[in-house]
């Protein structure tokens, strides 16, 4: 009602002043004009007021309702959530109760289960590792999966599931025990891949053509060795992807490969001779002439001992032979004595002794100076191997033992080129020696036979 009041008594002002201006604008008015003029302002202004009382009015029932209907709707949810909040204290009860109840009536499978999971984790890891996968693949996946069902407490294995694992178990120690072949995807050298037969021997090696093959548990394929072992081991390969039946020698790795990719890692026999270096080549290239000589100096005795021995069946002196060449010097000197003769015939196997020893001399050489050789490249290597040491440390041990490995090559290589030069040696000079006998045997005869003729 106050705010009515203001707003008529605006009006009346307001009315007032136009009628000023009016009056002040127009000509002057009097009193029975004034006042109607003034009643019909005031009629339209009640009027204008009762409406908007009206449109107030309604809106504030409006307000109302909606209030009364937010605290309605407020109400119903705290009755709601009420209801939720003693439902949940019931349901944890019930879960709690529930729980009790499996925990009890598990009993020793709760045990069981927690040993199939262990089992099915362990089994996992050495399927996806086992050659075996090779040919019977996608069992670690249920082995894995069968783990992560087991550690779920909402899940259960099923009889099937523990019959699964227990074949799978079975199946494993029964393929360890054959040597089983299939067709297999195999990645030979140059990195192409091959459908080939592959050979599998229990779950220790995989062969194909006669090579070892590696399995790549990550990748789930087959794929020849970078390196094979030397051919006494691959030929036992070959024998067996031959042999269809029946018993054959194998080269089997117990370790499922860690020998064979220890023994593909060792340097063979010329990786050997490059590690002596230069010493070692040199070593090598006198061994290689101790031999050269050795084999003309052993057919030149076979054949100048063949030679001699036919000469002693025969009477004539020939000059294919030493034997021959001192036997002419008694007929070149036939009417000399006894004592000439000998001087003459010692003058004649000084000269074929050359012949006959000739570059012995130089094979003994060989045979001293190869392990001295040796032992300079070792000297060498070891000096470089401490340099090594002094810059790097000893931190890696096998830094220092490969350093000494290298150096110790050149010695081996001397003793292997020394021994037998040795035994060449002695066997050439021991040739030597018996045609030289020979030939003073027999002009031992001929002078005993010139001094009988003067007797």
């Amino acid at each position: 009602m106050k705010l009515f009041t203001q707003m008529t008594k605006i009006a009346l002002f307001a009315a007032s002043l136009s009628i000023t201006g009016a009056s002040i604008a127009a000509e002057p008015m009097n009193l029975d004009s004034l006042l109607k003029t003034l009643e019909n302002g005031k009629s339209a202004q009640s009027e204008q007021n009762k409406q908007r009382e009206q449109e107030f009015a309604a809106r504030q029932n409006e307000q109302v309702q909606t209030l009364k209907n937010t605290q309605a709707k407020r109400n119903q949810m705290l009755v709601e959530s009420e209801r939720l909040e003693t439902q949940f204290e019931e349901n944890e009860v019930k879960l709690a109760n529930l729980t009790d109840t499996l925990s009890k009536r598990m009993g020793s499978l709760k045990e069981l289960f927690g040993v199939l999971q262990q089992v099915a984790g362990d089994s996992s890891n050495k399927f996806a590792t086992s050659i075996i996968s090779a040919q019977i693949a996608g069992r670690s996946m249920f082995m894995d999966d069968l783990a992560q069902k087991m550690g779920s407490t909402s899940k259960l294995a099923s009889i099937e599931d523990i019959e699964k694992v227990w074949f799978e178990l079975q199946r494993e120690m029964t393929e360890q025990g054959k040597v089983s072949r299939f067709n297999a995807s195999v990645i030979v050298e140059g990195g192409t891949k091959a459908q080939q037969e592959v050979v599998r021997v229990g779950a220790f090696n995989l062969v194909s053509n006669g090579k070892y093959l590696e399995f790549n548990s990550s990748t789930n394929s087959l794929s020849e060795l970078t390196r094979q072992p030397v051919s006494r081991f691959t030929a036992t390969a070959e024998e067996l992807q031959s042999t269809k039946s029946g018993v054959v020698q194998f080269a089997l790795d117990p370790t499922g490969g860690s020998i064979l990719g220890l023994l593909v890692q060792a340097p063979d026999t010329q990786e050997r001779v490059h590690q002596g270096g230069t010493v070692g080549y040199v070593i090598l290239g006198v061994g290689v002439i101790a031999l050269l000589i050795s084999l003309e100096r052993f057919f030149s005795l076979l054949i100048m001992g063949g030679k001699i021995r036919r000469q002693l069946k025969d009477t004539v002196a020939r000059d294919d032979n030493p034997l021959g060449r001192v036997m002419k010097v008694k007929d070149q000197f036939p009417s000399v004595s006894h004592d000439t003769l000998e001087l003459k015939l010692s003058e004649a196997i000084l000269r074929e002794m050359p012949k006959v020893t000739r570059n012995l001399t130089l094979i003994k050489i060989i045979s001293v100076v190869a392990p001295l050789l040796g032992l300079l490249g070792t000297v060498t290597g070891m000096i470089n191997t401490f340099q090594a040491i002094t810059l790097f440390g000893t931190g890696d041990p096998k830094l220092m033992a490969g350093g000494i490995s290298q150096a110790l090559v050149t010695t081996v290589l001397g003793l292997v080129v020394a021994i037998p030069t040795v035994f060449l040696y002695t066997l050439l000079n021991t040739r030597a020696k018996n045609i030289l006998l020979t030939i003073q045997e027999q002009s031992a005869g001929i002078i005993a036979e010139r001094s009988e003729e003067g007797a």
